[in-house]
């Protein structure tokens, strides 16, 4: 389902984001903390129908050998967004913050970057077409087209805004300096290390990868913001406050 979409530049993906933040705010008379009510931010203040199903059973794809679900969710020209059914927090609490990534990534990105694309295509279709056809379907396995990374990138703004991530980052280190992940090799900066858990069995090495070691730090931020551990790493990475080596820079002048 290719659709040719212009480029945004990231500044103005989170400037839309933070505008549907102060938009609720406005409308509802409060002040959002973590974790953002993105339910009833597509809910209540988009209008937009939230319905659980089996994603793999609605679309006759089958669902991979593993049994977990590649198609997430899917947003429909008549404003509905269907979640699997394997993400429903209520069955599963385990997958809220998949589930919540999903829905900002349906409600809020393609709803707020794409809406004219959903628009358009309803308008060219039967209304009784337009709302059995999904117009963006989320799948978890696919290389991600501009489209999807859009969406994606707006859903991170959206859940983990900018100014309440370094503000949550202050509270829970009161020295305000960036991570690093442990280097293998000791080198000098001014960063503090997150360390690495080695480990094996046997001859069988379990060791922690950089992945999986970034994310164990994590936790604890992105049980605050109610999103999963791998969401909130990518989001500390792209806003420079965590990384997995010595920035280059750092390391040429020695700080």
């Amino acid at each position: 389902m290719s659709r040719f979409v212009p480029y945004l530049a990231e500044e103005a993906i989170e400037r839309d984001a933070a505008s549907l933040i102060g938009e609720y705010e406005r409308a509802r008379c409060v002040t959002i903390v973590p974790p953002i009510p993105v339910e009833d931010i597509v809910e209540k203040y988009l209008k937009l129908r939230i319905e659980f199903d089996d994603m793999h059973a609605r679309h006759s794809v089958p669902r991979p050998p593993n049994g977990q679900p590649d198609i997430l969710g899917a947003i429909y020209g008549d404003g509905s967004i269907f979640i699997d059914e394997s993400l429903d927090p209520e069955e599963n609490p385990s997958r809220e913050g998949r589930y919540r990534f999903t829905l900002a990534h349906e409600g809020g990105g393609h709803w707020r970057l794409h809406q004219h694309l959903i628009v358009q295509d309803t308008a060219q279709t039967s209304f009784l077409d337009a709302a059995s056809e999904p117009k963006f379907i989320c799948r978890s396995s696919e290389a991600k087209e501009r489209v999807e990374w859009q969406a994606d990138f707006y859903a991170s703004c959206l859940l983990m805004p900018r100014k309440m991530v370094f503000a949550a980052w202050d509270e829970f280190f009161p020295d305000r300096k960036q991570r690093v992940l442990q280097p293998e090799t000791p080198v000098a900066h001014s960063f503090v290390e997150i360390p690495r858990i080695h480990a094996s069995v046997g001859d069988f090495d379990i060791s922690e990868t950089e992945d999986e070691a970034l994310e164990r730090f994590c936790k604890p931020l992105a049980e605050r913001f109610v999103v999963s551990p791998i969401a909130m790493r990518i989001r500390l990475e792209k806003l420079g406050l965590l990384h997995r080596m010595v920035p280059l820079q750092r390391l040429l002048s020695g700080r």
